[in-house]
């Protein structure tokens, strides 16, 4: 509970009172791309923004008429100094994973290796490190930045795992990576067959063939679940991230969360997407939540999933991999499924976010949309999760019904290479294309998914306006026409993801009547170059109008 704590320390301004915070350099951002710049923030009771004061401007907090009724009383109840500092609105991050990140932070993490070898020798020190631990558990390994040329073996994780059960999430979260141990008890011999949806290769089970293995992993319990949210929390905050879209919420990641909350522990803002239909009902009953603890908590959605990720070789293409000959991924539902799926949450009133990677996957869910919206009209929302890779003649489908993109710019910078391979040249256009859905009406809205990736807003916004990664590669940038201008890219961090999520009343860009959301960082990045963007450092983090994170 000393996290716990420590947040609660940091709250430097009263709990119920009018006030101005001021002496700054803020700036926010637009829908169209424009920033508008302010030097102070007049705050109500409850942490909501009553005004931005334009630079130059006295701030006046009450009206005359106002100031009467307090018997001329000074204009505001408190006032923070921000001595000048760089103030902007808090990132959203519009697609997350925030247990993953609690759970992968507190285990074995192999997402920095850059060699099998160095991957076995990581493996072997926590083997020998963790002696208590029946089973070994980690992420974050990925034979692509390997080199490998394959899939890891049984025989190269048993040669580290000490006898022990050891599972090892892929990158990506699509694959594990399981040792003879952990397929003994799990009852997997060579004679297993992949379930529909998954396959099988050596010791790498890839989408639903991970349930082979995961139905025998040991579960974490409560106090387990919490401290690896407050590990996620701390590390979201630290990076300026004050909202994120929880694509996947299972009963107990919910549970946590309200834990969490009855405590006060609950900083930053989860906007929850059940993991399936049945666990978004289970929790809001016949629709989504109210929005819950001074608006930090909602389960306004549900999450599907129509292929797997493209770096396993399961997002579902029009035409076979250009480096797996017979290969064309693992579709994950039918076209009946998907469509009654997604009816049966829009019958309820959840918005629909589908996971999507490959071009077919795409496809199958915009012909979804098309049929659906005949029935479920008005303010739907429709998400499509990823959009990677769409074939060029349904880009323009995205715009039809206003179905959002929700991308993730560092994922073009990662998959670079491997996304070439796997296509081949010819069939990248509409791969990342986030300026070619812009234009045919998509909103974006971007995030990390993390912790696929770190939850890093600084990289994803360089990455979206340049195409290159933390090294300048390759100049120029990456099929540089679908890059989007600064200002729309930072748009798409913010308010987008606000939008993307019903959320754009409550908080997202430091409007009046949203959530006093900002963060206090160590230069503009209005006009940073890009390298110097991605240096960017948080220097606090402010929640309605308190301060939950600083650095030391």
């Amino acid at each position: 509970m000393r996290a716990t704590l420590a947040l609660a320390l940091l709250a430097a301004t009263p709990a119920s009172a009018d006030g101005l915070i001021d002496n700054m350099r803020g700036m926010t951002v637009a829908q169209d791309g424009t920033v508008t710049r302010f030097q102070g923030i007049v705050v109500d009771a409850d942490g909501r923004v009553v005004r931005l004061v334009p630079p130059g401007e006295k701030p006046q907090l009450f009206t005359k008429k106002e100031m009467k009724k307090r018997g001329n009383k000074p204009i505001w109840d408190y006032r923070v100094d921000m001595g000048g500092r760089v103030v902007l609105p808090g990132f959203i991050d519009a697609h997350g994973h925030v247990m993953g990140l609690g759970f992968g932070s507190l285990a074995l993490d192999l997402s920095d290796t850059r060699s099998l070898e160095e991957a076995q020798a990581k493996i072997a020190a926590y083997v020998k490190a963790n002696p208590e631990r029946r089973w070994i558990l980690g992420r974050g390994w990925n034979q692509e930045v390997w080199g490998l040329g394959r899939f890891p073996t049984v025989a190269d994780l048993d040669a580290v795992a000490g006898g022990r059960p050891v599972w090892l999430e892929r990158a990506d979260g699509h694959a594990g990576w399981a040792s003879s141990a952990a397929l003994k008890e799990a009852g997997v011999t060579a004679a297993t067959k992949a379930p529909a949806g998954g396959r099988i290769e050596g010791g790498v089970f890839v989408d639903h063939a991970t349930q082979l293995i995961e139905r025998v992993v040991p579960k974490p319990l409560p106090k387990e679940r919490d401290a690896a949210f407050l590990a996620a929390q701390q590390i979201l905050l630290g990076d300026g991230v004050t909202a994120v879209a929880d694509m996947g919420t299972s009963v107990e990641d919910w549970l946590s969360y309200r834990r969490m909350a009855d405590i006060g522990a609950l900083r930053v803002r989860i906007m929850s997407y059940g993991a399936g239909i049945e666990t978004a009902s289970m929790i809001g009953g016949k629709g989504p939540t109210p929005w819950l603890y001074d608006d930090r908590l909602r389960m306004g959605g549900v999450k599907l999933y129509a292929d797997g990720a493209l770096g396993s070789r399961g997002a579902s293409l029009l035409a076979p991999y250009a480096d797996a000959a017979g290969q064309s991924g693992l579709p994950l539902l039918t076209d009946a499924q998907l469509q009654n799926q997604m009816s049966r949450a829009a019958m309820d009133g959840f918005q629909v976010a589908v996971h999507a990677i490959g071009d077919r996957a795409n496809r199958e869910v915009l012909d979804a949309i098309q049929v659906l919206s005949e029935t479920y009209n008005g303010d739907r929302r429709w998400r499509v999760e990823h959009a990677q890779i769409v074939a060029p003649d349904d880009i323009a489908r995205f715009g039809k019904f206003g179905t959002i993109a929700s991308v993730q710019p560092v994922h073009q910078t990662s998959d670079r290479t491997m996304a070439e391979a796997r296509l081949g040249n010819a069939r990248l256009t509409g791969a990342y294309a986030w300026r070619s859905l812009k234009a045919a009406g998509a909103p974006l809205a971007f995030g990390t998914d993390f912790p696929v990736e770190r939850p890093d807003p600084w990289a994803t916004w360089s990455a979206a306006f340049t195409r290159q990664d933390a090294q300048g590669q390759p100049p120029g940038g990456w099929r540089p026409e679908e890059a989007v201008s600064r200002g729309e890219a930072w748009w798409a961090m913010t308010g987008g993801a606000a939008f993307a999520g019903f959320a754009e009343k409550k908080f997202g860009s430091l409007q009046p009547g949203q959530k006093a959301d900002f963060i206090v960082v160590d230069r503009d990045p209005t006009s940073a170059e890009p390298s110097a963007l991605r240096g960017t450092q948080v220097q606090e983090t402010w929640v309605g109008a308190q301060k939950v994170w600083q650095r030391r």
